[in-house]
């Protein structure tokens, strides 16, 4: 079955020859991925894509950074997949038989995990991504 488009990383698939994302919705969460884990700058011929989550890494947790990385991650969805409608960013600091705890901006774990609820208006599908930073 031919696919959309690459799956990444790349890997080798012995139907399609490179795997591939076969529906709409692995499609739009590998892009949104994408677009929060790329860097500034690293795109080449955007300099302006992506959010750099991992820019934030070293900075202390608190309410306002949370909310700038939110800004962010909803400023670069609204430019480059202008078909994906935002529902919620959550932050999380620890796991716990793979349930996520909320995040205290005072602890100091080493953990953060961002859980993003979103859809697709026009495809009428709803996920969730989640990220362990």
């Amino acid at each position: 079955m031919p696919g959309l488009s690459p799956k990444l990383p790349l890997s080798i698939d012995e139907v399609d020859g490179f795997a591939t994302t076969k529906n709409f919705q692995q499609v739009a969460r590998q892009n949104l991925k994408m677009i929060i884990l790329t860097n500034p700058g690293e795109r080449v011929m955007i300099p302006g894509f992506g959010v750099g989550l991992r820019t934030y890494i070293f900075e202390n947790a608190s309410n306002s950074l949370f909310e700038t990385i939110r800004q962010k991650i909803r400023q670069q969805v609204a430019l480059y997949a202008p078909y994906v409608s935002i529902k919620s960013i959550q932050f999380s600091q620890e796991k716990t038989d793979f349930n996520f705890v909320e995040l205290d901006p005072s602890s100091e774990s080493n953990f953060v995990g961002i859980t993003i609820n979103y859809s697709i208006p026009k495809a009428f599908i709803s996920d969730t991504l989640v990220l362990e930073i």
